[in-house]
């Protein structure tokens, strides 16, 4: 798991993007884990998103996800 979550880290620093969707950071973490399911992704991004490293952002119609601190994000 926590090989997963530095994925996700590493992806959601270098992405050019604020905000990005769930399917663009499990890809970025299969192409440096090929074996990798998506459910390991998903309880990977929510325990970062416990230890407050990642943030939610719902549009209404989909929730996507940012590395907090980092664009225009809600105020905590």
């Amino acid at each position: 798991m926590e090989d997963i979550k530095k994925a996700i880290l590493e992806f959601a620093e270098k992405t050019k993007k604020t905000k990005f969707y769930f399917n663009e950071m499990e890809k970025a973490v299969r192409k440096v884990l090929p074996d990798t399911k998506a459910r390991a992704v998903k309880k990977a991004a929510t325990a970062l998103i416990n230890e407050e490293k990642l943030i939610y952002f719902s549009t209404g119609s989909t929730t996507m996800y940012g590395l907090k601190g980092r664009g225009q994000t809600e105020d905590f």
